[in-house]
């Protein structure tokens, strides 16, 4: 665990290297030139929001800055994750001070039925959720930026690669490959996304030309506009010309982010902060609870039997998640509280022991001063609701299908103005007050799962943060059945078996390499070994942007 002892005997004051660093790279190695290295890194899910933080960063802007940037350019050049019709949610923490989460969650609109029972009613623009990710990432900028970089500044990489295009990319592809047949089902949504109506190469210059006039018209006019002006009015045309429940009305009430803080929580010594309801950070501390008690001294770490105590706990947290979720969505505080009672979850952890697809992005940025920020936005599914406004050029997120339909009691019941159900859980490790690592994953409940096995990676098994991201992940559904990422042994099969588990195959449409997205897509930026080193996920086609004097 050498970055372990190290972050005893090295303060978080260190210097970089300048690099973009494909697929998932650790970018704390010595200069060729052997220049001095200053902070300032962000690992993102495409090279060019990788490399938009980065230019935020040099022109002087701090983590939040950067964080803005690469979410807005994260929209343009992966739009199967993210975008302007989305939701956004961030967590940030300063060296000294206090974790905070910026909770951008959207609402379904005012005109939602409460007579819904089937998910084949919430299609197209049905589907949609209010869409929050501008008025979130607007928020962040204005209020916990620097105040170096213009609006301008932090929209003009998106709109640049907009409006010129960017290599596609072997997952880019094969996510719109595997969208493709439902994208067709809307002619003007196939246009923007389906040149000639058929799936580029990976080395296409991929181009989004309508979608290069809405932001620069946001540039213009301002993240206001997007609510009470022409955009506004623009989306509410198009909701209302294709059936849809979103009104100017919802878009004009639409409130700002709350700033709620973190929830907090430890491991191993270490301090462990993440989101609160109604996103799934309190499943991963649930988790990490669990997992603490199994000893790395008895028990090591990467053996069969540590394998097994991972899956009990993960199987255990995501049961309670299920079966016993947070209700008030609001005052929330005791009730998470009760499910991170150790008498509680040994409880579910026992009964786990003898018991026989959705989309997001991540983006994680370390700024000179050595602020950490970890942000997750979202469409859902893959391309949300697969339809776009054909003078927007952006995808209506599908939110509206994370709801429930069969219980109204349930917190998460479709109804107007409802949160709906996340597993988003962006996650900061930090040691006292000074933050260390910034973690987070898309996947939909696979989200929870990769968090908790990267940050076990990285303080049990003593990982590089690189080695703790492209490590073989698996998952649990409760109660009991469980997906590998590689295959097993048939000894292992037999162990997990005999432990109850049910083995089942994970889709495997979009693996390459070894590597299987279905586990997630980690970004992460991590101190170790007396600097700032970060990691892009093998399993996507992300990277690590880092920035040298």
């Amino acid at each position: 665990m050498s970055h372990l002892n190290s972050m005893r005997r090295f303060p978080i004051t260190i210097l970089f290297v300048f690099s973009v660093c494909l697929a998932f790279s650790s970018c704390g190695k010595t200069d060729q030139q052997g220049g001095p290295y200053v902070p300032g890194m962000v690992a993102a899910a495409s090279p060019e929001a990788a490399e938009a933080g980065q230019e935020i960063l040099r022109s002087g802007g701090n983590a939040i800055d950067a964080a803005v940037a690469a979410a807005f350019a994260l929209g343009v050049t992966e739009p199967a994750g993210s975008g302007l019709g989305g939701e956004t949610v961030i967590l940030f923490q300063k060296p000294g001070g206090e974790p905070l989460v910026i909770n951008g969650t959207s609402f379904a609109p005012a005109a939602t039925p409460d007579t819904i029972t089937t998910y084949a009613s919430l299609r197209g623009r049905r589907a949609s959720t209010v869409p929050t990710t501008v008025k979130t990432l607007a928020f962040a900028w204005k209020h916990y930026g620097s105040g170096a970089v213009s609006w301008k500044q932090v929209l003009a990489p998106a709109i640049r690669y907009a409006e010129r295009g960017f290599p596609l990319g072997p997952y880019r592809r094969r996510s719109l490959e595997v969208s493709a047949d439902e994208l067709r089902r809307d002619s003007a949504t196939a246009a923007l996304f389906l040149p000639g109506d058929s799936v580029p190469s990976s080395d296409f210059i991929f181009k989004q030309p309508v979608l290069a006039r809405t932001l620069r018209h946001l540039a213009e006019a301002g993240a206001d506009d997007f609510y009470h002006g022409e955009l506004a009015r623009l989306i509410a045309h198009d909701m209302q010309s294709h059936g849809g429940w979103i009104t100017l009305r919802d878009l004009e009430t639409l409130p700002d982010p709350a700033v709620i803080p973190a929830l907090s929580s430890t491991y191993r010594g270490w301090n462990v902060h993440t989101l609160a309801p109604p996103y799934g950070g309190w499943t991963v501390l649930a988790i990490l609870n669990l997992l603490e008690h199994t000893s790395p001294e008895e028990i090591p770490p990467g053996t069969a039997a540590w394998d097994l105590a991972l899956a009990c706990a993960l199987g255990a947290g995501h049961r309670a998640r299920k079966e016993h979720p947070v209700t008030d969505l609001i005052r929330y505080r005791s009730q998470v509280e009760e499910r991170l009672d150790k008498d509680y979850l040994f409880r579910l952890l026992e009964e786990q022991r003898t018991t026989g697809a959705g989309e997001t992005t991540h983006l994680s940025v370390v700024d000179r001063d050595g602020m950490l920020v970890g942000l997750s936005q979202s469409v859902n599914y893959f391309f949300g609701a697969k339809v776009a406004g054909t003078e927007l050029g952006f995808v209506y997120n599908d939110y509206m299908r994370e709801f429930v339909l069969d219980d109204p009691r349930s917190p998460y019941a479709l109804r107007a103005g409802a949160m709906p159900y996340s597993s988003m859980s962006a996650t900061i490790v930090a040691r006292d007050k000074t933050p260390v690592l910034v973690v987070g994953s898309p996947g939909s409940a696979r989200i929870i799962s990769a968090v908790v096995q990267v940050v076990s990676n990285w303080i049990d098994r003593g990982m590089d943060i690189g080695g703790a991201v492209a490590a073989a992940r698996m998952h649990v559904v409760p109660p009991n059945r469980i997906l590998f990422e590689k295959g097993l042994s048939k000894d292992l099969e037999r162990l997990f078996g005999d432990a109850g588990f049910e083995l089942e195959q994970p889709p495997v449409e979009l693996a390459r390499n070894g590597f299987n997205p279905y586990f997630g897509g980690v970004h992460a930026v991590a101190f170790e070994n007396g600097r700032w080193t970060g990691a892009a996920d093998p399993r996507r086609d992300g990277a690590v942007a880092s920035v040298r004097e």
